[in-house]
């Protein structure tokens, strides 16, 4: 088996051993789940089955950033508690993870509940000498510690880091900090903010310290896989390689990085700010799930792609094909092997599909069936 390690810049041969402990970073949930929510936790519950199917356990912990700038802002528009949009738009978001037959995660903290082991990391990269508190409720990592590490995931330069840095809600011009790419582990709170007490003063914690905290409470300071939208290689995940292994001392804090495509619209990208993001929701009303999932599975988890209705009527066309023909006999056994093979080299799902297409045709029910379930698509819902 093979996977795209985004570290390492190359696809590498997998090697885990029995329990592969994975983390995906989870949504922030002030908006339903659109596509490109979807593509991501797709594409790892593939990943989740395949290694499943290859008789590993998986240890699979995705969480729940509650306590974010995005949120507070848009319960503070919306004039309505920031815990109560939260909760209703979970409650949205994991609705439409079951009907897409998304394996659930084993473990889903939230930012909110891991408030204490937040606080006791900070205090140890306090005491490691690689943070820094600033003494107005501020404290900051301090890049300078992290030498050539900085940049090792997203081999961006200062030039480049600067600028993501200040559009995905960094503060590269706060005063009182050592380098404009320090960034925060702690933060005094807006008096219509949630706030903890701690040694800094009350406040919440940063946004990167939040998923280094909980993948560390629930896999250990060495984890196998880590996941997300490429959208979170800079700065997110590179923060929380700087803050774990800072911490820790040891390393790699994950051992693959994979990290998804971006999907788009009209050839741009999805995205709450532009306004122009696909909903899950709204195709379930139009679509089964089936062929919604299948949809998703037939880009590749690493490709950048657009959504089109053309397609995603094609999929339904090809879903109801498999379940015309999953309740005959009929098995193919090369077959099934060319999809595994596919699956195994890079998660090659567009290939995955194109076998079951193939058996379809073929009229090789037996094994659509088998193909169908490796993969999660419930074609009792196509």
């Amino acid at each position: 088996m093979r996977l795209y390690d985004t570290r390492r810049d190359r696809v590498v041969p997998f090697v885990g051993a029995r329990t592969v402990r994975l983390y995906v970073c989870g949504v922030t949930p002030y908006d339903a789940t659109h596509l490109g929510h979807a593509f991501t936790y797709t594409a790892f519950d593939a990943l989740v089955r395949l290694l499943e199917h290859r008789g590993h356990r998986v240890r699979y912990v995705r969480n729940v950033t509650d306590v974010d700038d995005d949120i507070l802002r848009t319960a503070r528009e919306a004039g309505r508690s920031h815990e109560v949009i939260a909760r209703e738009e979970v409650e949205r978001f994991l609705s439409d993870c079951a009907a897409l037959n998304l394996r659930p995660p084993d473990v889903e903290p939230w930012a909110s509940e891991a408030v204490p082991a937040i606080q006791r990391a900070i205090a140890g990269l306090l005491e490691q000498g690689v943070a820094y508190d600033v003494g107005d409720g501020r404290v900051y990592y301090d890049v300078r510690a992290a030498g050539d590490a900085l940049g090792a995931l997203s081999k961006l330069d200062r030039e480049t880091m600067l600028v993501e840095f200040g559009e995905k809600g960094g503060d590269p011009d706060a005063p009182d900090k050592r380098d404009p790419l320090d960034f925060l582990l702690w933060q005094p709170s807006a008096p219509d903010e949630p706030a903890w007490g701690s040694p800094w003063g009350a406040g919440r914690p940063g946004w990167h310290i939040e998923c280094s905290a909980m993948a560390m409470e629930e896999l250990g300071g060495v984890i196998d896989v880590h996941g997300g939208g490429r959208d979170l290689v800079f700065p997110h995940h590179e923060a929380e390689i700087l803050q774990s292994e800072g911490l820790t001392g040891q390393g790699p804090f994950a051992r693959w990085w994979l990290h998804t495509g971006m999907a788009g619209l009209d050839g741009h990208k999805m995205s709450k700010s532009e306004r122009n993001l696909v909903f899950v929701a709204d195709l379930r009303e139009r679509y089964a799930p089936a062929a919604i999932k299948r949809y998703l599975l037939q880009h590749h988890y690493r490709e950048d792609w657009s959504f089109d209705a053309d397609q995603l009527d094609a999929a339904c066309q090809s879903v109801k094909a498999w379940a015309d023909v999953a309740g005959d006999a009929g098995r193919d056994e090369a077959a099934e092997a060319r999809m595994v093979d596919a699956l195994e080299n890079d998660l090659d799902t567009p290939t995955a599909l194109a076998v079951l297409d193939e058996l379809a045709g073929a009229g090789r029910g037996e094994s659509v069936r088998w193909g169908a379930g490796l993969l999660g698509i419930d074609l009792g819902a196509a």
